[in-house]
């Protein structure tokens, strides 16, 4: 098995904010974009979202989001990072 290979991020609002100790949740559009930030706040976390991109990313991989954005829905990329009260998500997953 062809192991994924990731693309690194170095520079630009993504690469500025895991600089910053932000780490990148999920890509979400409403209703569930403003569910999932509240829970996060609950939880004791800091949040941020940025809007998706969608212009200058080739490849099939965005166009679920191209088409969308046509149609006038836009989503949004969440970031969350630990505030001083906060306990790390334990994860029973991995």
């Amino acid at each position: 098995m062809e192991p994924i290979r990731l693309k690194l991020i170095k520079g630009g609002q993504e690469g500025n904010l895991l600089a910053q100790g932000w780490i990148k949740q999920t890509t979400l559009g409403e209703p569930r974009l403003s569910e999932i930030v509240e829970n996060y706040r609950d939880m004791g976390y800091e949040v941020y979202v940025i809007k998706h991109p969608v212009e200058g990313v080739s490849g099939d991989c965005n166009s679920c989001f191209s088409a969308d954005a046509g149609i006038g829905k836009m989503y949004g990329d969440i970031y969350v990072r630990l505030r001083g009260n906060a306990k790390p998500l334990e994860d029973s997953l991995f």
